[in-house]
């Protein structure tokens, strides 16, 4: 059986998709896969699921939901485990666990190794974590917390394809992103061909401070030198 919450949350069991037709109950199997392979107390879930001013049958709400939920993934996979329940799930057919354990595979290793993990890492995902599940305040935090990881091993993905010396290749998909988070410091970054260091440039799209003796303004978020408009570079 698949878990899936790195967009809509789906379970798949033989390719065929596990039916889950009450919000509430694909709320609590979100927090519980969020813990996945982790004891939860029943009480913790009547908070997160319920919210702070659950109604007094919540106790017996949840054990009914707990009931279809095992129905639903077999007994074998949600067990009681005093003062709560647990969720045994396989990591590798979990979305987010094997998002997490390419995206840490793929640091420290040489940039080809690195892009082809972190590009697997991101194909895992099918829109925004949780996205069905958007009003459940859990799942905000939660889908704030991933998107950010998303964003991060994106960086990284760019980061090592520069290495290989792609930078052409970026250029479209450079322009969208700095289009899109026009915060995120890292997706300014300006790599030069004989330097480790990198230039960074500020909300006008110019060089913040002189980082290289030999680095010139730029019109826009992308350097001249990326866009293809003049020669790259060369180191001083």
């Amino acid at each position: 059986m698949e878990f899936r919450i790195l967009g809509p949350l789906e379970v798949v069991q033989d390719d065929q998709p596990v039916r889950l037709d009450r919000q509430r109950l694909r709320a609590l199997l979100a927090y519980l896969l969020l813990h996945a392979n982790e004891p939860v107390s029943a009480d913790t879930l009547i908070d997160q699921v319920w919210g702070p001013e659950a109604p007094k049958t919540a106790s017996a709400s949840l054990q009914n939901y707990i009931s279809r939920l095992r129905k639903a993934l077999g007994p074998e996979l949600l067990l009681s485990r005093p003062p709560g329940y647990l969720l045994r799930v396989d990591p590798e057919r979990f979305d987010l666990a094997r998002f997490e354990r390419l995206a840490a595979e793929a640091r420290g290793a040489e940039p080809r190794e690195r892009t082809a993990k972190l590009r697997a890492a991101l194909s895992l995902w099918r829109g925004r974590a949780l996205e069905d599940l958007a009003f459940e305040p859990f799942a905000q935090e939660e889908a704030r917390r991933l998107e950010e990881a998303r964003l991060t091993v994106l960086e990284e993905r760019i980061d090592a394809e520069l290495e290989l010396g792609q930078a052409r290749e970026l250029v479209g998909e450079l322009e969208e992103l700095v289009g899109q988070h026009p915060l995120r410091e890292r997706l300014h970054a300006d790599r030069t061909p004989h330097s480790a260091s990198e230039s960074r440039l500020g909300p006008n799209g110019r060089q913040t401070a002189a980082r290289s003796p030999c680095s010139s303004a730029t019109s826009s978020a992308l350097p001249d030198w990326l866009r293809g408009s003049t020669p790259r570079p060369t180191a001083c």
